[in-house]
């Protein structure tokens, strides 16, 4: 079993930053690719930036420039640095990473999701 753990979300004004962190723990034996996803209310899931273990990394359009994935593999932790918040960006994020358990199995697993609200 593989849990994420995620922690980092509040409440800011337009202009501030936050950074969310991601802690990937259980029968883990590698982690591929790591990322963060967002649903504001009443829209879809989308995707906000991914990360592959060897660090390419991939932001929806709307957050280029401003927002910041890495990953740290031996903490098996993904943080998303996010800079110039705009209200738009409030939603709920969620976390995932997919990869191989160590029974060889690939797994697929999120986290709790963490509110992050911009507003004035």
């Amino acid at each position: 079993q593989v849990q994420l753990v995620e922690s980092g979300g509040g409440l800011v004004q337009p202009g501030e930053s936050l950074k969310l962190s991601c802690a990937a723990s259980g029968s883990i034996l590698s982690i591929n690719v790591m990322g963060w996803y967002r649903q504001a209310p009443g829209k879809q899931r989308e995707l906000v930036a991914s990360i592959t273990r060897g660090g390419r990394t991939d932001y929806a359009d709307s957050v280029k420039g401003r927002f910041t994935i890495s990953r740290d593999n031996a903490k098996n932790t993904v943080y998303l640095q996010m800079n110039s918040l705009k209200p738009e960006d409030t939603a709920v994020y969620y976390c995932n990473a997919d990869g191989l358990a160590t029974s060889l199995i690939q797994f697929t697993s999120w986290g709790q999701g963490t509110q992050v609200t911009v507003s004035s």
